[in-house]
């Protein structure tokens, strides 16, 4: 793993950025959270990428308000501008 952005997925719609936070803060320093409203999913940023390795080998798979999350490494987001 290279990043120190997480991916966190299949969320319940009422899990705010501060259930979020507190969730990953027990695994190190989070410098940010996203939660992409009405989506499901949202993203983590831990100070370190240890810190960040720690939080998914955890927090993967386990239960948040009755949802399974999924946690991966975020890749880049990808350019959304169309070349013709």
């Amino acid at each position: 793993m290279q990043g120190k952005k997480l991916y966190v997925g299949n969320l319940d719609y009422s899990v705010t950025k501060e259930e979020l936070s507190d969730l990953f803060a027990a695994h190190g320093e989070v410098v940010e959270v996203t939660i992409i409203e009405g989506k499901g999913f949202g993203f983590v940023e831990m100070s370190e990428t240890s810190e960040a390795e720690d939080a998914m080998s955890a927090l993967n798979g386990t239960d948040l308000k009755g949802r399974t999350m999924k946690i991966d490494e975020a890749r880049p987001k990808r350019d959304s501008r169309r070349r013709f």
